[in-house]
């Protein structure tokens, strides 16, 4: 009787791929219409920080693990101020979350952020789907039950080849961060450097993730974190040590004002260091070019490598540099992804520039690449030697 009860109270919601492929189940979000690009995150945790990563803008996505919710939502697991995804897709939901950190459930959440979600369908069919058809905008609705009424909309809405989506995601005003990582984390606090002043890192706002700025901060950082339309001259005005080009959304080839920025800061010889989107916009920085990946990387557990070492790493990026058109005289490949042998990570051989198209500050995700704040670090204290 209680589950009949359960069923009969629980709102039907239609999702709709753009190749007409339909899955009817329920809401457990919001009301309402959500259109974007469908994606699949295969991280068995971390659902909270995948909802309020950036770099989610204008997606859809689809967790291939088996249940959502389990551990509720609170404050201190947002990689952002509120969730940034379109909508969300799970198999089922646990709607009473049992843990100690729980302030309330992730239905309610998603309720309270106007965020649509769909449950009851079968994900594995749907990734199976976009793994062979590739990633493809897609539509929830609980007010469209009608697959071809939603299919109309959803053909109406554009690619995200082409997209500029770091405008909507980017801060407004500057501001400084220093917040650090929990004393729990791996590798805890990394003391300052006792006989230098603190080194100044300008951070230009792609869609940054909040763990980013507090690995920052926890090895010995002041971290000014500004517009993604920051001009150049503006940056160089804090007088920086490092400059870092974080991660975001959308296409990084659409986001002609950081690859600009970028390409003018090249000839100050700051040390930059690139996350996902800033390892490619450094990269078409350089001359090189990206494109769209079938389905993109998004998960815990992407190997990543060269030379018989390999970092397993957490990933959310649906493009890639092309590698044959990094120039080889000036730019080095330092990791490959080692499932389709995509370019993900570079160094430049004669400045101090390097980046990663993963995650190293997790969140969730392993710890494996931290030490490539460290390396940030220590580039910026030898260049700043150099400097005196």
């Amino acid at each position: 009787m209680a589950i009949i009860m359960v069923l009969s109270s629980t709102q039907p919601a239609l999702l709709v791929l753009a190749d007409g492929t339909s899955y009817q189940g329920f809401s457990f979000g919001a009301t309402g219409t959500a259109i974007g690009e469908v994606v699949f995150n295969t991280g068995m945790t971390g659902y909270q920080e995948v909802l309020t990563d950036p770099s989610y803008c204008g997606q859809i996505v689809t967790f291939t693990y088996p249940e959502l919710g389990n551990t509720g939502a609170n404050p201190d697991d947002e990689e952002s101020a509120y969730p940034q995804v379109r909508g969300t897709i799970a198999r089922n939901v646990c709607f009473k979350p049992s843990n100690w950190r729980s302030t309330q459930s992730l239905p309610d959440y998603l309720k309270q952020h106007n965020i649509l979600a769909i449950y009851g369908i079968d994900t594995r069919a749907l990734t199976r789907k976009l793994r062979s058809a590739g990633a493809m905008n897609g539509a929830i609705s609980t007010e469209m039950l009608d697959p071809v009424e939603l299919l109309s909309h959803v053909q109406d809405a554009p690619s995200m080849a082409g997209l500029n989506l770091v405008r909507e995601v980017s801060t407004k005003a500057s501001y400084e961060w220093s917040d650090v990582t929990h004393e729990t984390w791996a590798f805890g606090s990394v003391a300052k450097s006792a006989d230098t002043e603190p080194l100044t890192v300008v951070a230009i706002d792609f869609g940054i993730k909040r763990n980013i700025l507090r690995r920052l901060a926890s090895y010995g950082c002041r971290v000014i974190v500004v517009p993604a339309h920051t001009p150049p001259e503006e940056i160089l005005k804090y007088k920086p040590d490092g400059i870092f080009l974080s991660n975001g959304p959308g296409d990084p080839a659409a986001n002609s004002d950081g690859i600009a920025t970028t390409k003018a800061l090249l000839t100050s010889q700051k040390p930059i260091f690139g996350i996902c989107m800033g390892h490619q916009i450094l990269g078409l920085s350089l001359g090189a070019e990206t494109f769209k990946l079938k389905f993109g990387h998004r998960g815990l557990n992407q190997p990543c490598g060269l030379q018989q070492q390999v970092e397993i790493t957490s990933q959310n990026h649906g493009f890639a540099i092309t590698a044959e058109s990094l120039d080889a005289a000036e730019v080095e490949i330092t990791h490959l992804n080692l499932n389709d042998r995509t370019v993900a990570g570079l160094r430049h051989k004669s400045l101090p520039l390097f980046s990663v198209q993963y995650h190293p500050e997790a969140s969730p995700g392993p710890h494996d690449a931290d030490y490539l704040f460290d390396r940030f670090v220590q580039t910026m204290r030898e260049q700043r030697t150099v400097s005196q």
